[in-house]
């Protein structure tokens, strides 16, 4: 594999371990920041507002480099660890796990707790669809009507997805490059246009 390239899941996907009257649903979602976490963070909070816990894990990047484990109440490192522990084992990244618990009445310890939170995410990860991503990165170029035929070859050639344009007085255009690729491409545009700072 290559260094911009990971694998994550397709979609969300859910599991669901109970034990001892305490229920554990593992939510798995895809994510590509830190901000996205937050957003679905709030939202799950929101939904299940009467849960004793939202326990979690995320990792980041095709270098996974940037990751979080919260225990959220539970005793340390008994939630948010082996959740991570089961992101990292099945290989993934850009990926978010939530267990959220109900409480049962029943304390299970912490043994029982490790088992239950990394149980319940090994179940949402077994039923998510994995794909292979690669890392990408926006690129904005400015450019005369003139260039427009060579700055949209290098565009149409690599396939780049455009994300803005504006071709009111000079033309400019942001494009989503896969980070492997981005010095050729910004190297190609500069050629045609004036690369701006994206």
């Amino acid at each position: 594999m290559r260094e911009d390239t990971y694998r994550t899941i397709a979609g969300p996907t859910e599991g669901l371990y109970k034990e001892k009257g305490s229920k554990f649903i593992a939510k798995a979602y895809p994510v590509r920041s830190e901000e996205e976490v937050k957003e679905i963070l709030q939202a799950l909070r929101k939904e299940y507002f009467d849960a004793r816990h939202h326990c979690y894990a995320y990792l980041l990047g095709a270098d996974k480099a940037t990751y979080r484990a919260n225990d959220d109440g539970e005793p340390n490192h008994s939630a948010g660890d082996p959740i991570l522990g089961q992101i990292r084992s099945a290989e993934l990244s850009n990926v978010l796990v939530v267990v959220i618990r109900y409480f049962g009445g029943t304390k299970l310890g912490v043994g029982g707790l490790i088992y239950a939170y990394k149980t319940a995410t090994a179940e949402a990860l077994a039923l998510a669809e994995v794909e292979e991503r690669h890392e990408t990165t926006f690129i904005t170029v400015q450019f005369g009507y003139e260039q427009m035929n060579e700055v949209m070859k290098v565009v149409k050639d690599f396939d780049l997805p455009v994300r803005q344009q504006d071709f009111n007085v000079d033309c400019r255009l942001t494009v989503e490059v896969r980070t492997g690729l981005a010095p050729q491409i910004e190297a190609l545009f500069q050629k045609n246009g004036q690369l701006l700072a994206s």
